[in-house]
Order: structure tokens, then sequence, then C-alpha cells
């Protein structure tokens, strides 16, 4: 029978002599809402590691769904791994579909990487499959299923790596946070509404009431800009609160997930963001964070007071509370709602919860057309598609442009200049690293941008790339098309191929008004962000509406990686492609 989590969890609470024993626990065991590890968080740890992919009942909120498990928990067990070890993960299968498990973030064999018709054939129904490979790394990872959108409906869970060394990041007690977002609504019967109606989840859409009243913040001439485009300025996420519960460990914002600390304790928040389609900005009222890493790499100490976490991306904090509680809140970056935890000294206690924030209207910039200087005035919106990028700065430097894989509106496939794959094309694409989030612009505290992230360590491999690509965004929200370069994913799509030990520098160009946390598997780019030879090593890296991103990659992993945008609908649709690392070891090419 499955356990029932709240049973469990109510149980724990009344053994309240179980506090006691936290002090004999190591820094990483105690976590999970009553300072000890299971039943919040279950935790797996050895060489050999046991599976078991099948269907639970999940209730939130009162209400009771259907969802897909490991081991019959939502999140999946935690599974603690140290560097230098080789590990065994036994994966067994009992649904009545195939599945798959990929470890995101780490540097595996591209036969264990666990993408379908990529790097392996499925786990069929009935059938276990064994993932064999060493732990090169240290750091906060997650899983997560690469199988029919089975990700959405709960396949996922944390990986914390202990380091083989000392850890440079001094704490005294941890808790492991999975940000996610759970519909009842089947996955997908979300995407076919996505291709039916892809406004159909935005319920916070300007009106004529808001326009009059000031409400909806935008003046008239840039309301009928919008409609003239045919496009809506609070588009920021496809799927929103509307049919989703924002979950922080499993819990909803009612139960009270609680994270126990001593006051005075340097607490270190491994935070995940394991959702399917929702971005967040985190924060916890009252309580500095020190950004201490970023997806599973250590960074530069760096104090905020809010970050937003991209889908797939994670983020080590410290915290150090005092004798009060605290609200950790992940507000979706559509401020259509949130999850909500507690960080307290003792169970039971709440902080005050904050309000809801306005919904955040995009801008022309976020089309990437940059309104400074009038430089709009008198544009044909209507030819927007079709704008020649030729004469653009695409930051290329000092580099070889003759070495460079350029991808502009005269050169790229058909769809490029303007077909049914492709809405738009950002006339001004900018680098909006140094920017603060959407939404986040006018706050009045700290927030962190992607500027602020220099790596702890010197970069290992600090060759000039001896190439150039740009790769663009593209998609048409009205018909819920996604891809790069104007092209869905299909067996017709060149693969984007790196000579073996290659040092390229990409330059991703967001011609869509969402933001794409674009994932890279079995690799980590080096944003380019300002900080030569300490750049921040990456395997997520959220690129904003009508933005460009560039990062250095060094194409030392040899076989066929995925590539692609981590929000599922988004990938689903066809904003994916395969990286090849040509030639394999003892393969001639």
């Amino acid at each position: 029978m499955p356990i029932d989590r709240r049973r469990l969890l109510r149980g724990a609470a009344a053994g309240g002599g179980m506090l006691g024993l936290q002090a004999l626990l190591p820094a990483w065991a105690q976590h999970g809402s009553h300072g000890v590890t299971a039943p919040s968080m279950p935790t797996l740890d050895g060489t050999q590691i046991d599976l078991s992919v099948g269907h639970t009942p999940f209730t939130v909120g009162g209400r009771t769904g259907h969802a897909i498990t490991i081991n019959g928990t939502l999140p999946a067990p935690l599974l603690r791994l140290r560097e230098g070890q080789n590990v065994r993960l036994s994966v067994r299968n009992t649904l009545e579909a195939d599945t798959s498990i990929h470890w995101h973030g780490l540097l595996v064999p591209f036969t264990m990487d666990g993408v379908p018709g990529i790097s392996f054939p499925g786990i069929r129904p009935g059938e276990t499959f064994h993932y064999e490979f060493p732990v090169r790394q240290a750091g906060t990872f997650w899983y997560h299923s690469h199988s029919d959108l089975q990700e959405a409906m709960g396949h996922y869970g944390p990986i914390i790596i202990d380091p083989a060394d000392a850890d440079p990041v001094a704490y005294d007690r941890e808790h492991v946070l999975v940000l996610s977002d759970w519909s009842f609504i089947h996955p997908h019967e979300i995407m076919r509404r996505l291709k039916v109606q892809p406004g159909g989840f935005n319920f916070q859409r300007t009106t004529v009431a808001g326009l009059l009243s000031g409400e909806d913040r935008m003046p008239l001439e840039e309301r009928a800009m919008w409609g003239q485009m045919r496009m809506d300025p609070r588009d920021v996420l496809d799927v929103s609160g509307s049919v989703y519960t924002y979950l922080i460990n499993g819990h909803g914002p009612q139960e009270n997930w609680t994270g126990i600390f001593q006051p005075g304790e340097r607490v270190r928040l491994r935070i995940i963001n394991a959702s399917a389609m929702s971005i967040f900005n985190v924060r916890i009222p009252g309580l500095p964070m020190t950004v201490v890493q970023a997806d599973g790499e250590n960074v530069r100490p760096v104090q905020v007071d809010e970050f937003q976490i991209s889908v797939a991306e994670t983020y080590d904090v410290i915290v150090t509370p005092q004798d009060r509680a605290y609200t950790i809140v992940s507000e979706a970056i559509d401020r259509s709602g949130m999850g909500v935890a507690t960080l307290a000294p003792r169970l039971g206690m709440r902080a005050e919860v904050p309000p809801l924030r306005r919904v955040p209207n995009l801008t022309m910039r976020d089309m990437g057309m940059d309104m400074s200087g009038g430089a709009m005035a008198g544009m044909d919106h209507g030819a927007m598609a079709g704008m020649d990028h030729s004469g653009m700065d695409h930051g290329s430097g000092a580099m070889d442009h003759g070495a460079m894989n350029m991808r502009d509106p005269e050169n790229a496939p058909p769809d490029m200049a303007g077909g049914v794959g492709v809405q738009t094309i950002s006339p001004m694409p900018q680098n909006r690293l140094g920017e603060r989030p959407q939404g986040l612009e006018d706050v009045d505290h700290r927030v962190l941008v992607y500027t602020d992230l220099v790596s702890l360590r010197p970069n290992a491999d600090q060759r000039a790339p001896s190439r150039e690509m740009e790769i663009h965004l593209t998609g048409n929200m009205e018909r819920f098309m996604w891809g790069f370069d104007g092209r869905r994913f299909s067996e017709l799509v060149e693969p984007i191929r790196f000579e073996r030990g290659e040092r390229v520098r990409v330059t991703l160009v967001n011609d869509t008004m969402m933001a794409h946390p674009i994932h890279l598997h079995g690799h980590f780019f080096e944003l380019v962000n300002g900080h030569p030879g300490h750049q921040p090593l990456k395997h997520t890296v959220n690129v904003a509406p009508g933005g460009q991103v560039t990062f250095d990659v060094t194409a030392d992993n040899p076989g066929d990686w995925a590539f692609h945008c981590h929000l599922l609908m988004h990938m689903h649709a066809g904003m994916f492609n395969v990286v090849t690392v040509r030639p394999l070891d003892g393969v001639a090419s």
C-alpha cells in the first residue's frame, strides 16, 4: 500500500523526542519538516540504489489526483552520492508505458544520460535498466523523466553530491527545497488546450476596465500597439496558477512544510526548480540570502534578498535565521500564485505570508525592441517578422568572423523568413544578463542578476573559442509552435556538430517574448558575463524575452546530447535538438 505522507508527518510530529536527535546527525541529514531524515524527504545513498517508477495517488489542498512517482513519493527520494564513487542505479518500470531517468547536470557517459531515442531506447514496461557511472562532481542536482510528459506528473527528485575534499561552503545544517508545479489536469490535456488556445490559462489579461482605471499601467497608444501585433502583454507564463498548485517538497501553500533550525546557525538551502512550466521569484522576507552555488558549481558569495530561478536551475544559499519563523516564498513570475513554506526554530510556527504582487507587463524591450531614443517611432510592426538582421552587431568581439556559423534570416531555414513557425524576429536583441529579471525591475531590495555570478575556481579551459555559432529561439504563440531557427525537432533537423575538444562560442537569440531556460546535456558551459577566467559554469540558462545570451563550451564529452528548452511543453512542441560530439572513444569518426 502507498505510504500516507501526511499521516507519517503527524506521527513524527507527535514523537517530539525525535527532535533531540538532531544534534547527533551530520549536517546533511538534518533536513525535513521535523529535523530528521524521512518521511518528508526519504534519502537513498550507497553504491547500489534501487528505484521503482509507478502510479501513486497524490493529495494536495484536500484533493487527490494521480501521480507518477519514484518509490511512491513526490518528490522522489533524495539521492545522496559522493564525488569519486561509482554508483549503480537500478530503475524498474511498473508503468504501462515506457519511462526513463535523466540525471540533470551530471557528467555521465552519454549512454547513461537517459534520453529515449538519443542515448538509449528507454525503459519498457516491466523492465529494469541499470544506470552505472562514476560520480565526477559535487553539488546540488536533480533527476527526472525524459518520457511522455511524466515529469509534470511527479517524476522528479533531488540529488546531492558531497565533495571528496573539504566543502568550501561552511554550514551547520541544510534543507533541500524542491520547487514544482502540480495540476489535476493531465499534462496531455494541458498541451491540447495550449494548441487550441495558447492564452487559455491566462486570467490576468489587460482589460478595458483596467485601461480606464489605470490599473493595467499601460497607455492607450501602447495597448493599441500590442493589439495591432495580436499579442498579449501579460502572456508571461503559458500555464498559470489558474490550474497549477505551487509545491515546495510536495506540500501546497496551506500545508506548511517546515524546515527546523537552531537560532544563529548557518543554514544551507539547496533550491531546485523541478517544475514543468513555472519560473519562480524566491525570497524569504526579513532574511538575507547569500548565494554560494549555481547549478551545482560554487560561486563567489553574493548577498541578495531575492532571486529568480528558472525551470531546471538550482541555487544554494546560506541564511542565518534568528529565533523566529520565516516564510519561504516561491512566487510564479506572472504573479498568479506562489509556493509557501516555513523556516522556524520549532514546529507549528508560521510567519506572515506576503500577498501576491502586481502582475508584470511585457514591454517592447521584451520583444527585442529597445524603445530608448524613440527608435521605434513609425515602425511597421506588421513587417516585424521579416526584419533583416544582417546589419546588426551580434557581439562577436574580436573573434574571427570567418569561423562563425551565423544563422540570420537570409541564411536560416525557410521558416526564419516568416513562416508559420516564426511569429517574430527580434530586430534589436540585447544582452540582458546584467538586468534584473522579469517583474523584479522595481523592487526596493537586492536582486540577483547573472552578472553577479563569478566562478569560485578559475575556469579550467581558458582558450579562445575557435569558432562561433548563433542559434535563434523561435516560436509562434498563436499556434503554440516552438523551435530552434524556425524549425521543430524532427528527423530532418540537422544536429549541432562539435569536434571533440573543440571550444565554441554560442550565442542564443530569443526571438520570442517568453523566457526560455535552455539546457545542454552532458556538459557545463561558461556564461560570458564579464568575468573572464572566472565565468560561471552553468548547465541551464534563462534567456530573457528579446534577449541574447552568449556562452563558451568545451565539447569534451563525446556522444549525442539533448539540447532543449526546459519548459516541458515547449520541448514537447519542438524546441529540441541534438548536440553530437565526435569522435567517440576508440572510434575514428
